[in-house]
Order: C-alpha cells, then sequence, then structure tokens
C-alpha cells in the first residue's frame, strides 16, 4: 500500500506533502478523492469529540458515601439497627417551667413606625406571648404530633427521629416511597398540612411518606461530634431509607432539605427515582455573569423568561442587598453558633422572637414593613408555636445552629458535592417570594435531567408550611413526567 503522506525536505520540519507534490490548498481547488476523504474524516473526527464531551457531560457520577460516628464516646463494634415506636410527650411540669419563663421575660420597646424593619416588633410580639401564655393548649398540640406514626432507629451513634405515613390501603393502587426533609428554622411538623394531599390518591399516584428530623433537630439526635455537615445527614437518611426496605424512592426538600436530598441524589443515583426542590442555587461562573449582564436587555439569548428578568433584576438590590439584610443570623450561626444560641437556649420568648421572624420575612420581604411581619396572613399562631415548642422542648436551638458551621467551614463550591453534577430526573418549583431566584438555565449547570421547571404563582421559603396544595400539586405533575404513561 502507497503511504498517502510523506515528509518533504524542502517544506521545512515535519511539514506534511501529499506524495503526488500538491499542498492541502491545491487539493481543494482540484476537489480530489484525496481531498474530499481528508474533509470527511475531520468532520467524523470533529462529530466524535463533540459527542464524546456529550456523553463525558451526562455520563452518571456519584460521590462517596463516606462513614461517620457521631455518638458520643468511642465507636462501639456493633449498633442496634431496631426500628422502635415513639411518642411525642408532656407533663404539668414541663408547661408550668415554661410559663414561668414567660413571666419573668423582659421587653425593649420599638422605635416608632419601625414595623419589622429592626427585627421581631415587641408589640406584637406580646400578643404573640399572650396567646402562647393563656390560650395555647400544648397538650393538644401534642396530640396533633400524634396524630402520625413516629419512630426512632439508631444511625451511626445518633437516634433518629421520623415519621412514617402510610397511605390507605387500596387494591391495585401503585405506592411510591417518599421523603420529605425539612430545614431551619423548621421542622418535621412543616409538612403536616401536605401528608394528607400526598397520602391520598392524586391522578392515580399516592405516596408513602418518609419525614425525618435531621440530626440536630427536633427529636433527632444532636451529633456529639465535630462535622457533621449535609453529606453526613444525606448518608444517615440513605440509611434509614434502606432500613425501612426502600431501594428506589423519591425526595423532596427545601432550605437544607435542598443540599441534603441533592446529596442523596449524588450518593446513589440509582436509589432516587426523582428529586424535588423548592430551593435550589447553582454554580458561579462565566454563563452566569454572562447572563447577568445581558439578560436585562436580551433575556433570550441567556435562556432568560419575562419571569426571570422579574424576579432577578435589579440584581444588586434583589440579590445582594436584600441578601445582605437577611443574612445576619447566617454569619453568627455559621462562625459562632454556640453563642448565637445561648440566649434563645434560656429563654422561650427570645427563642419564639428569633425563629417567628424569619417565618414573617422569609414568606415575604415586604412583611418587614408590617407591625405584625404579616405572620398572620399565612399561617395560625397555633402552627407557628407548635414548631417553636418543638425547638424549646428538645433544646435543640443551639445543635440546631451548628449546623451552618459545620456546611460553611469551607466553600460549598468546592467541596466533592459542589464540583459533581446532579444526574436523577429533577423537579423544580420557584416561589415568587423566595430569597433568591434561580433561573432555568442556571439550574441546568448543576441538574442535568431537569423533567419540570415551574413558576408558582405564590409562596415564599416555607413552601409546605404556605402553600401545601400548590407543592402538592407541583410534586405530583413532576412524579407524573417521571413515571410515565
Amino acid at each position: 500500500m502507497k503511504r498517502l503522506f510523506h515528509l518533504c525536505p524542502s517544506a521545512g520540519l515535519g511539514e506534511k506533502r501529499h506524495t503526488c507534490g500538491r499542498s492541502p490548498l491545491e487539493l481543494r481547488n482540484a476537489k480530489t478523492p484525496a481531498f474530499k476523504r481528508l474533509v470527511v474524516g475531520s468532520a467524523v473526527a470533529a462529530g466524535g469529540i463533540l459527542a464524546y464531551v456529550v456523553h463525558k457531560r451526562r455520563q452518571v457520577k456519584s460521590i462517596p458515601l463516606g462513614e461517620g460516628w457521631w455518638g458520643a464516646g468511642e465507636k462501639p463494634l456493633s449498633e442496634d439497627d431496631n426500628v422502635y415506636p415513639f411518642q411525642v410527650q408532656t407533663s404539668d411540669e414541663e408547661i408550668k417551667d415554661l410559663h414561668e419563663r414567660i413571666d419573668r421575660t423582659r421587653y425593649a420597646d420599638p422605635l416608632e413606625d419601625s414595623g419589622f424593619q429592626y427585627g421581631f416588633n415587641s408589640i406584637y410580639l406580646k400578643k404573640v406571648v399572650s396567646y402562647w401564655r393563656h390560650k395555647f393548649d400544648w397538650k393538644k398540640q401534642v396530640a396533633v404530633l400524634n396524630k402520625y406514626p413516629h419512630f426512632k432507629t439508631k444511625i451511626e451513634g445518633l437516634d433518629v427521629h421520623f415519621i412514617h405515613v402510610r397511605p390507605p390501603h387500596r387494591e391495585n393502587q401503585k405506592v411510591l416511597p417518599l421523603m420529605l426533609v425539612h430545614g431551619w428554622p423548621g421542622s418535621f411538623y412543616e409538612f403536616y398540612k401536605i401528608l394528607p394531599l400526598l397520602t391520598e390518591n392524586q391522578d392515580g399516584l399516592v405516596f408513602e411518606v418518609i419525614c425525618p428530623s435531621i440530626p440536630g433537630y427536633g427529636f433527632s439526635d444532636a451529633p456529639h461530634k465535630k462535622g457533621f455537615d449535609s453529606l453526613a445527614a444525606a448518608r444517615i437518611f440513605l440509611t434509614l431509607m434502606e432500613r425501612l426496605g426502600f431501594s428506589q424512592f423519591y425526595l423532596q426538600g427545601g432550605d437544607w432539605g435542598s443540599l441534603i436530598t441533592t446529596n442523596m441524589a449524588q450518593m446513589k443515583p440509582q436509589c432516587v427515582k426523582g428529586l424535588h426542590l423548592n430551593m435550589f442555587m447553582s454554580r458561579k461562573g462565566f454563563k452566569v455573569l454572562l447572563s447577568l449582564m445581558i439578560g436585562p436587555y436580551l433575556p433570550f439569548l441567556v435562556g432568560f423568561s419575562r419571569e426571570d428578568v422579574r424576579r432577578l433584576f435589579p440584581f444588586f438590590e434583589k440579590n445582594v442587598w436584600e441578601i445582605l439584610k437577611e443574612s445576619g443570623y447566617l454569619h453568627i450561626q455559621g462562625t459562632k453558633p454556640d453563642t448565637a444560641g445561648c440566649g434563645v437556649n434560656d429563654s422561650p420568648v427570645g427563642l419564639a422572637a428569633y425563629i417567628l421572624e424569619k417565618f414573617s420575612s422569609w414568606t415575604d420581604l415586604k412583611n418587614r414593613d408590617l407591625v405584625d411581619g404579616g405572620l398572620e396572613r399565612k399561617f395560625s399562631l397555633d402552627d407557628l408555636l407548635t414548631n417553636i415548642m418543638i425547638y424549646w422542648t428538645t433544646g435543640s436551638i443551639v445543635s440546631s445552629m451548628r449546623f451552618y458551621k459545620e456546611n460553611l467551614k469551607t466553600d460549598p463550591e468546592k467541596r466533592v458535592d459542589g464540583r459533581t453534577g446532579i444526574f436523577v430526573p429533577t423537579g423544580l418549583a420557584a416561589f415568587p417570594n423566595e430569597l433568591m431566584h434561580c433561573p432555568k438555565s442556571w439550574a441546568q449547570i448543576r441538574y442535568q435531567n431537569i423533567y419540570s421547571y415551574s413558576f408558582l404563582p405564590r409562596g415564599g421559603h416555607f413552601a409546605a408550611f404556605e402553600e401545601p396544595q400548590l407543592l402538592a400539586s407541583d410534586f405530583v405533575q413532576f412524579v407524573k413526567k417521571v413515571e410515565g404513561p
């Protein structure tokens, strides 16, 4: 076989010439078969490279499970893996102590016409506390909490609390396992309004729901050792689902629950049938920077919709200045959580003010202009105070705050989960009053398999608590797309 190419001394070191002596330009002009083969070969090679890049981008990647031990002292040789029933309880002594502490509260007078701009307005706080002291029935709310079956099981040295709600048994009904994960300053109780909507037939779908308390929150044990972050929580919840006999399941979360469920999907993508989030963020990078520059003027060029533009811009005002005003808690909890929690751990009224202020502004930033913070526009005082009592009776506010420090010790984008995409089917629900808006074009940088992206008409950060019907409907339509006909 003749050689197609050889080195031509007159062409300089290493320059390739065709055996007939013609240059590539002469070959092109002559339209020889050899040139055509060269062009076709180059095109095939370029196509192959492109296909390889796309394949590598879409190739499912996972992150290591890791291991941990968060109990007191040394890890034992074996651990009890049984699941035990649990009930929320209270006592007259607990309630009496609460009332005595409430009665000793000192209040600072608010500034005139300040609304909630300086934090929880003490005029309205006195009204909330009066209701708490004289009308709120904790024993009745304990019965409400026990409406659903509670359990505990030991994982990595911690008693992990969860509720497990099975739907009514019906013949030929497909039941899909689902885990719901809360955030801060919420609890498993945030999901009590959405549970009936998911465990009853929804367009042919029904769910068996597991709703755990993050370790350090509520009735789950607090870690005894440093380092318990979202990756550790994700691993523990995967162990929980495996222990309950589920090999495949759906996940839903917001706030910390969004990060924990995302980590679960990264660790065991083969187990996660679908991931649905009502809070989500993307990586920083050139694409995000370019879209911020072009988006306000030519949104279609960077994949923005009109609604994206309305929610994002003016960017500095909505995503820098407002976030700075709302994130003071994050800085202290991310650096000195034990200091931050010291006072509110001992004062029920301080605890209520600290937490309920978030339920005001994170529901709608406009609530800061109101004397009552708009709290009762979306929530009842019974529901709000029940969430407070979960923190108070378990003494878990400090351990819940520590979760911030553990997750913010390093740059989140440099952690292994920040550098790894998410490849499971994903549904994203964008509520208009969420603290930060993430357009679909940004979300696609991290979430590689988005099945649905929805602009919800109302609602803020506490989606399941505020708008259970909207969240349930969006979740169900997402699952229907994943499950197919």
